[in-house]
């Protein structure tokens, strides 16, 4: 039981998410599959989206950049899903899509950033720099643990929780809220992560010592 428990914590948002809404992704990926699109090619459609959300959030079209990432938000979703299906899931393309989305991360915060650059916005830019910073760090931080054979998936704001906060700020006008909230909880999550793995060290340590 304690084991089930503990499965249930390191699931992040995103796992949670997938699960509860796999009824309505399947039918989506499945018809995505029958059309003869391959996983990787929508994980490549999302990022390529992306860009043109970022396109129009340079030019200050927060509304309509804002409503295509929301759109590319479920096409990332698929890419998982109907490698799935397929029964064609592997390290590879989990390794590709996660590639992608920090790809996808930055190129939305480098739409922002070009937007405030003009507007020389200058408390603006600092947050987006420290948003991305602490985007990328979230998953460097747990890339860097897995090297060293620690899995941690903790933290108040992982990738969905970002975009679930992004996304609605953009759509409504007001990028700045969602920026302040990124770029304090995004550098807090990896610092929570950094702290996870340094409990789990000494949790080995002590078991070591204890045998």
């Amino acid at each position: 039981m304690e084991e089930l428990a503990d499965k249930k914590k390191a699931l992040t948002l995103s796992d949670q998410a997938r699960i509860v809404f796999k009824w309505v992704l399947d039918p989506i990926a499945v018809f995505f599959n029958r059309l003869g699109i391959m996983p990787n090619t929508m994980t490549i459609l999302g990022l390529v989206g992306n860009a043109i959300g970022a396109f129009f959030l340079v030019q200050g079209d927060f509304l309509f950049g804002g409503l295509i990432i929301l759109v590319m938000g479920l096409v990332d979703t698929l890419d998982g899903t109907m490698a799935r299906l397929r029964g064609e899931s592997s390290d590879f393309g989990a390794f590709v899509d996660s590639v992608t989305d920090r790809y996808s991360e930055l190129v939305i915060f480098c739409g922002l950033l070009f937007y405030y650059i003009s507007q020389v916005d200058w408390l603006a830019i600092a947050l987006v720099y420290l948003s991305a910073a602490g985007s990328i760090l979230v998953s460097y931080v747990r890339a860097c643990a897995q090297s060293v054979g620690i899995e941690t998936k903790v933290g108040l704001l992982t990738r969905l929780e970002r975009y679930l906060v992004l996304v609605p700020a953009l759509v409504f006008n007001i990028p700045i809220v969602g920026l302040w909230i990124i770029a304090i909880f995004a550098n807090l999550t990896a610092l929570q992560r950094i702290l996870d793995v340094r409990r789990q060290f000494r949790s080995k340590s002590n078991q070591k010592r204890g045998l």
